[in-house]
């Protein structure tokens, strides 16, 4: 299975943070990546070159975590601040203030249908809130420490939660409790999540690993000792076969969940890499950390580039729909075969990094300058010199055959290129759109409150003037 799969490669670095970048998540249609920093500041970069990125300055300490809703058009962002604050991505930087912590917020979440949040805090809480009306609907108040992630299972039927008291606790959405309890013995886990399939979650540690365990035995599936340094993010690929992790040792980590094993260790970073995430479609990842560089990296994963049981199509459909898909082999050996992961356990943490036998994983190294990738492992950069001159001689050739190589798309059963731009722009100005929409839903709500509220005030003042009024009557009557 390994030998199928090609490396990956480093494809654009963004630096414009100033301090460390906490948090990363890729919007559904892949066209902005959101970022937050201990900077105080949210950027939402573009993936296409030639458009600008956007910063927005409204938390007044630093930004925990960041997330795309389901549907793109908001981002919702935690702080240090004790507020939540949501985003619309665009360059006039609108966002509404969520206040109910009393202390830091750590982490924020949105349900699949992008309808509730969910968020965790150093309040030892974590809340649900409605997204659209803005309310806050409950908390869960079992953990006796700092709650440092939270997270939705795909059916949003229940939260995974993980906290500094050394527990990771599973609640039942509806009732509101604690179904089960995880203990972690030699740390703490700082960030967990549900494996695609929602059979099984996966958990980052401050003790330097990482552990899965299946959510209906309650049982530890997996444990990879693999890192030098804290564990401080992961994130599943959308097909459930890999996982990704970010370490303060420096590197990420991707992990075959089948095979129980090791993949690849990424360099790429100069200090602590503290946040880790795959795209809705799983080709594309993206990492941050200490040295404030936000890198975006090209998986190459065959599952994702070719693959006979619809896993393909589903990353399609997944980017156009706005939904997490979940593989079908996932399914397989997640959910119908538990027993081909129970115990596999993996404690020569030195013999998986060493990259000199053909069994073990492979380093890779990256550096970056002026924008531009170069990979110092010999595979990816004889991938990168091959690809960069045929891209650039084929954008040269385009443009004094424009009209020929139209009419071959034609005739190939292709989309010619300027329909295809021409759609672009179509669903650019359909999401500009629906962003607009969403802004005055958004301000028909505050507008909706501030009437009540304006209406509760009248109310309240007329019948204390109708109370004074009786109160001077009362006297004269007695007379």
């Amino acid at each position: 299975m390994t030998s199928a799969l090609s490396d990956p490669t480093l494809e654009r670095h963004f630096k414009g943070h100033r301090h460390t970048v906490t948090s990363v998540d890729f919007s559904c249609n892949m066209k902005q990546i959101a970022t937050g920093s201990v900077d105080s500041c949210v950027m939402i970069w573009n993936m296409k070159p030639q458009m600008r990125a956007y910063r927005f300055d409204g938390h007044k300490e630093a930004v925990t975590c960041v997330q795309f809703s389901p549907s793109g058009h908001l981002v919702a962002s935690t702080s240090r601040d004790k507020t939540i604050r949501l985003w619309v991505p665009s360059m006039k930087a609108d966002s509404t203030v969520f206040r109910a912590h009393t202390a830091t917020v750590r982490c924020v979440n949105f349900s699949g249908d992008g309808q509730t949040m969910l968020t965790s805090s150093d309040d030892k809480t974590i809340k649900l809130w409605t997204v659209h009306r803005q309310k806050f609907l409950f908390s869960f108040t079992q953990h006796m420490n700092w709650v440092r992630c939270a997270k939705f299972s795909p059916d949003d039927g229940l939260i995974v939660s993980c906290s500094d008291d050394k527990t990771i606790k599973l609640w039942d959405k509806k009732s509101r409790e604690c179904v089960h309890t995880f203990t972690e013995h030699a740390g703490y886990a700082s960030y967990v999540d549900f494996h695609p399939s929602g059979t099984c979650i996966a958990a980052a540690s401050t003790d330097t690993s990482v552990k899965i365990w299946d959510i209906r035995t309650h049982k530890m599936l997996q444990h990879y000792p693999v890192h030098s340094g804290a564990v401080n993010s992961l994130s599943f690929h959308p097909g459930g076969n890999f996982l990704i992790t970010a370490s303060s040792d420096s590197t990420m980590k991707i992990l075959d969940l089948v095979e129980g094993k090791l993949l690849y260790t990424l360099h790429g970073h100069q200090g602590a890499v503290t946040c880790v995430a795959f795209s809705r479609a799983g080709d594309y990842f993206s990492s941050g950390g200490s040295d404030e560089q936000v890198l975006v990296w090209k998986s190459n994963f065959d599952e994702c580039i070719e693959s006979s049981n619809g896993v393909k199509s589903q990353c399609k459909s997944a980017a156009s729909s706005q939904s997490r898909p979940a593989s079908s082999t996932a399914h397989l050996h997640f959910n119908s075969q538990p027993p081909v992961l129970n115990n596999q356990t993996f404690e020569r943490a030195e013999h998986l990094n060493r990259p000199n036998t053909q069994t073990t994983a492979r380093t890779l190294s990256f550096g970056h300058s002026d924008g531009h990738s170069r990979g110092t492992h010999s595979h990816a950069h004889r991938d990168a010199a091959t690809r960069s001159p045929s891209t650039q001689q084929t954008q040269g050739s385009q443009l004094p055959a424009h009209q020929d190589k139209g009419l071959s798309d034609v005739s190939d059963g292709r989309v010619p290129s300027s329909l295809a731009n021409t759609l672009e722009h179509i669903i650019g100005q359909l999401d500009v759109l629906t962003q607009t929409v969403s802004i005055l839903e958004q301000r028909l709500t505050l507008t909706e409150d501030k009437l009540k509220e304006c209406l509760e005030n009248q109310m309240e003042i007329g019948l204390h003037l109708q109370n004074r009024d009786e109160g001077r009557r009362w006297p004269n009557q007695h007379c």
